[in-house]
């Protein structure tokens, strides 16, 4: 997976790509400082160029929300279209606010 960020005024958005597995543990965990770093105010996480992701990847996920719960910060995942089922039967539905397409 690769990604790149946009910040504006504690708004980050980052737009990922690729396939977000085990081996993306390093970078995500640069996306985990910024949250833990300060100053956030939401995350929207777009994985519209996202083809695959597996349960290690998750995993990070729910790190990630957790971070954004100890900091009082909305994490939003987006454009899910191609990951969808994965998210419906891990039930991440119930846990992140879900955009599966984008409002081009």
């Amino acid at each position: 997976m690769d990604y790149t960020q946009s910040n504006a005024d504690g708004h980050i958005n980052i737009i990922m790509n690729g396939q977000f597995t085990f081996s993306d543990h390093e970078k995500f965990r640069k996306i985990i400082e910024t949250i833990k770093a300060g100053g956030v105010k939401s995350l929207i996480l777009d994985f519209k160029d996202v083809d695959f992701i597996d349960s290690a990847a998750l995993g990070m996920l729910l790190v990630a929300r957790e971070e954004g719960q100890n900091s009082s910060l909305s994490i939003v995942l987006q454009n899910t279209d191609r990951i969808e089922k994965m998210l419906k039967v891990a039930k991440f539905d119930t846990l992140f606010s879900i955009n599966s397409s984008s409002a081009d």
